[in-house]
């Protein structure tokens, strides 16, 4: 129970660094910066691997930098779709 829980934490941390480095384009407030963390830290594994600290399952590194890109990536595709509208 408890793993699930600083899991979420981790999550919501390291999407709001991520956004914030992103330059704060993800909506969703702390749910919104839950989904990111996760889906960052997904990204930034599969494209940069598992290296430097390591807390609840997250490699810390990798995770804010796969954040920042999925954020990018996102709001990328958002101003696109506003635009085309």
């Amino acid at each position: 129970m408890w793993g699930l829980v600083i899991s979420l934490i981790m999550a919501i941390v390291i999407g709001f660094i991520g956004d914030a480095l992103a330059d704060n384009t993800m909506p969703g407030g702390i749910i919104g910066a839950a989904a990111a963390g996760l889906a960052g830290a997904w990204v930034g594994n599969m494209l940069l691997g598992s290296f430097g600290p390591n807390i609840a399952g997250f490699a810390i590194i990798p995770a804010v930098l796969g954040t920042a890109i999925f954020v990018l990536v996102l709001g990328f595709i958002a101003k696109l779709f506003r635009s085309a509208a």
